[in-house]
């Protein structure tokens, strides 16, 4: 959510933001929006004022027994009692109308984010490790997974496409990852949470899924929404609330299912076990001060390449252009794990800052120390990581000739000493 008062400033500046996000300007239909609600607000003040004073010229009229006075003044606050209630309607429509409008409105890009409409305009900011190779044709997860637990015939029979049906090997697996990936985010500072999995409307909507993306999520038949990820339980922890500066940073971790339609993906990633509906990640939310948030960025994002590089799994971070992040997101740093099956790059997490965005949507605020005003806390959420993605880079990454799967060291004693994963012959 934006400002108005910092739209009404500097519009020109705030449209030249929004371009840098290929969004049409918006300044004049907010700005000429926000003038009517507050000539409304002012019209209705006056009234209420001169309703005061008529009050008192009553009773001043009477007790000098000059009734045709009296009677004169009455008739005016009868007419002002019966226009204050459609001004107090104008307020109100007026005020939602602009919140709609600004509700719908993306973050501003930070100023180092480069311009881009996509991907391909994405920077590169370090590549560590190098591509795995092997002495055999590399093969996909997809290839590899059935033969130690991957079963996405049986989850597509029981659920549809895009469940996967994980067992055996595959599921022992995937809960090391998840139980080393939330060991390490807790080892860096973050607090460990076991978060609601259905939200109602306002949580969704401080997070920014809600109004614009509502096609993205599940609803329930009593109007909940699952998770698409553990950032919009964590970020709410701190909804309408006034912190003290002493208790910022606040840093929160959790392992959760996460549930996406992946409604705009059609046609994507429709093999394998890349892209779910239904999946389980760490997440990291920040809540900081402003000046804290630069360097939390950096932080977070380190913390995830943390898990990656004790996986020993090649990465690539990359700082997103204007095109290619998030509706809340001010910056957004991704990571791409690389894939010899595949013989690409791709995303296994996203670490953004957004600034207040999200914050103003909560009316999430904190004291600085020794003042009696409040300021808006900044929010930073980021994965570490998507568990499903991690257990296809382990498997197309330590996958061996004869089908078997290497255990990182990292995970072996998570899995009782476990060396390798055996497939079903």
């Amino acid at each position: 959510m934006h400002d108005i008062r910092l739209i009404r400033d500097d519009p020109a500046a705030f449209d030249a933001a929004l371009a840098k996000r290929g969004v049409a300007p918006q300044s004049a239909s907010l700005v000429t929006l926000d003038e009517q609600r507050r000539a409304t607000i002012a019209d209705s003040q006056t009234a209420q004022t001169r309703r005061n004073e008529l009050s008192k010229a009553i009773g001043q009229a009477k007790a000098q027994k000059d009734e045709v006075k009296a009677q004169a003044l009455m008739a005016e606050v009868a007419s002002l009692k019966e226009a204050l209630p459609a001004l107090e309607a104008d307020e109100a429509r007026l005020g939602s109308e602009l919140q709609a409008m600004l509700a719908a409105i993306p973050n501003l890009p930070a100023t180092d984010v480069p311009e881009g409409g996509g991907e391909d305009d994405n920077a590169l900011v370090h590549t560590r490790g190098t591509p795995t190779t092997f002495a055999f044709a590399a093969r996909e997860h997809d290839a590899i997974g059935p033969a130690i637990g991957l079963d996405f015939e049986t989850g597509a029979a029981m659920s549809g496409a895009r469940f996967t049906l994980v067992r055996g090997p595959a599921a022992k697996l995937q809960r090391a990852l998840g139980q080393f990936m939330l060991d390490h985010v807790a080892e860096a500072g973050f607090e460990q949470v076991s978060p609601p999995l259905l939200v109602r409307d306002e949580a969704v909507f401080g997070t920014g899924q809600l109004p614009k993306f509502s096609e993205d999520l599940f609803r329930t038949t009593d109007g909940r929404w699952l998770i698409p990820t553990a950032e919009v339980s964590l970020t709410n922890i701190v909804r309408e609330q006034i912190l003290s500066e002493a208790e910022l940073p606040l840093r929160f971790t959790a392992l959760t299912p996460c549930f996406r339609s992946e409604a705009g993906a059609a046609g994507r990633d429709t093999r394998g076990y890349i892209r779910q509906h239904q999946f389980d990640k760490v997440e990291m939310v920040s809540i900081v001060t402003p000046d804290m948030s630069e360097a939390e960025h950096e932080r977070m994002t380190a913390c995830a390449e943390g898990v990656l590089d004790a996986l020993q799994l090649p990465f690539r971070r990359m700082l997103l252009c204007t095109g290619d992040m998030g509706f809340t997101a001010a910056r957004t740093y991704d990571l791409e794990v690389w894939l010899p099956g595949q013989a690409r790059y791709r995303e296994i997490s996203s670490i953004s800052t957004c600034t207040d965005f999200q914050a103003r949507r909560m009316n999430a605020r904190y004291r600085p120390e020794g003042e009696k005003g409040t300021r808006f806390v900044h929010t930073l959420n980021g994965s570490a990581l998507a568990v499903g993605r991690t257990l296809v880079a382990v498997l197309e990454n330590y996958q061996q000739e004869d089908g078997s799967v290497a255990v990182p060291a990292v995970l072996q004693p998570y899995l009782g000493g476990l060396t390798v994963l055996e497939p079903k012959r």
